[in-house]
């Protein structure tokens, strides 16, 4: 948003507007005695100016200015702020990590923030709300962070997996992918009931179209492949549509597009209750032979049927782990309870690590 570019013009205008005339120099070579002359009335002004300076100075100092903060974070101005916006407010390095949220995930994007933010990335993360509540919120603790690209959904629709509802919303993710390749940034994706343990950039090695990761949950070599995996029973790979990386390449965008063609050939159905993974996992053994791909290691990207249900080869992987998914268990509460076995669930006692403070 254009208001962004005027940051220097702000911070020129407000250390102009205190700049002295020559006459008013010589007449306040003395100020104290001035002041104390003219009464308690000035001194209570000087004091409310270095009050006003107190509160409007971090405003001053941060790319969103002051007078943009005051009318964006009034709540319904967020409506108007665009992926666009969003994108090039947040990247750092050319580089987003990005999330899709609704209202009722909120204590697992702050669970996930958490364990970012002891990475250090977290001024990386965009969020991106699918519904109103979920873009206020965000952006009222953690202004320019939470974008809502429209339609908002219901924010109940996206609960129960399995459901139509929940298709509704995962389907969207490979059109929010794509926008941001389009724009030019590497993204990764991440949903956010997954815990980091170490910093996963250094694993994106190489110069590849797209990264992801296993979703099977039997052992593999630790020199395992790199490619794409065989098709299973169901004639497709089973990777994992929850963690990928993609730099904003041809080969990337040929995977987005063909997910988005595979997701609109295959439409929830109550027969056949669809969800967004067998359309990402169709596009990528449809455009193997045309895109760059590499399936990241396994030891650092376990599954968590895996992960929650292999203590013995935890232990011998003791140190590799990077990323965990919560995943192979269904409901908020069952998810929540694993993570607190684990000692994976933060927000009990560092909430105050992440940038949204308690939720």
């Amino acid at each position: 948003m254009s208001s962004f570019l005027h940051q220097r013009s702000l911070q020129a205008a407000s250390s102009d507007t205190f700049e002295l005339s020559p006459r008013s120099r010589q007449n306040y070579q003395k100020p104290t005695v001035a002041l104390l002359s003219r009464g308690p009335a000035l001194l209570l002004l000087l004091l409310s100016l270095l009050v006003i300076l107190g509160v409007i100075f971090p405003y001053l100092q941060s790319p969103i200015s002051l007078f943009s903060f005051k009318s964006w974070s009034s709540g319904s101005k967020w409506r108007e702020y665009t992926l666009p916006d969003a994108a090039a407010y947040v990247a750092k390095n050319n580089t987003l990590i990005v999330c899709a949220v609704s209202e009722a995930y909120l204590p697992f994007l702050n669970n996930w923030l958490i364990s970012i933010a002891r990475q250090k990335q977290q001024d990386k993360v965009l969020v991106i709300a699918e519904d109103f509540a979920t873009l206020y919120k965000v952006n009222e603790r953690w202004p320019g962070h939470a974008v809502l690209v429209p339609p908002a959904l219901e924010a109940a629709a996206a609960h129960k997996f399995g459901s139509q509802g929940f298709f509704n919303f995962t389907a969207r993710r490979p059109r929010h992918l794509l926008q941001i390749l389009e724009l030019g940034y590497n993204v990764m994706y991440n949903d956010v009931d997954m815990v980091w343990l170490a910093d996963p950039f250094p694993y994106m090695e190489g110069e590849h179209d797209v990264y992801f990761t296993d979703d099977m949950a039997f052992v593999k070599p630790l020199n395992h492949s790199h490619g794409l995996p065989p098709p299973g029973k169901k004639g497709r790979p089973y990777i994992c549509s929850c963690m990928i990386y993609l730099r904003p390449t041809p080969g990337a965008k040929l995977v987005m597009k063909k997910w988005i063609e595979e997701l609109q050939a295959e439409p929830w159905s109550k027969a056949k209750k669809a969800n967004d993974q067998p359309g990402f996992n169709w596009a990528l053994l449809k455009t193997a032979a045309q895109v760059d791909m590499y399936l990241l290691p396994q030891t650092a990207f376990p599954t968590g049927g895996l992960y929650f249900r292999n203590k013995t080869w935890v232990k011998e992987t003791k140190g590799m782990h990077v990323i965990i998914h919560n995943n192979y268990i269904v409901g908020f509460e069952k998810k929540i309870k694993r993570f607190r076995d684990y000692g994976l669930w933060l927000v009990d006692d560092y909430a105050s690590e992440s940038p949204l403070g308690k939720i």
